[in-house]
């Protein structure tokens, strides 16, 4: 049974940057093609990035650049960077391929 631990959340200011982590336990990890999802109250669920299992990534129009996808082992990141407020959301990972059931996600709240 696969199970997602997201981290690396948290308060930054405007402009800031923010490293998040998931880590994934079960299941064939490095055979999954994964993706970084966040869900703002009242908005729908939406894809950030995601990285096959051989490194290529993919990126939502709104990134411009700003974030990076990496995947090493039994752990996915999501290093972000020139966070605004419209990143304020809790971030999900798990695979593109059938969804498996969601973590609990970690909080970013830009604030100044």
């Amino acid at each position: 049974q696969v199970q997602f631990v997201e981290s690396g959340g948290g308060l930054v200011q405007p402009g800031g940057s923010l490293r998040l982590s998931c880590t994934v336990s079960g299941g064939i990890f490095r055979l999954y093609e994964m993706g970084w999802y966040r869900h703002a109250p009242g908005k729908e669920r939406e894809r950030v990035a995601s990285v096959t299992f051989g490194g290529t990534p993919t990126y939502g129009d709104f990134v411009k650049g700003r974030f990076t996808i990496s995947r090493e082992r039994n752990t996915l990141y999501l290093q972000m960077s020139a966070l605004n407020s419209e990143e304020t959301a809790v971030y999900y990972c798990n695979r593109l391929s059938n969804l498996l059931p969601w973590g609990q996600g970690t909080q970013v709240t830009v604030s100044s």
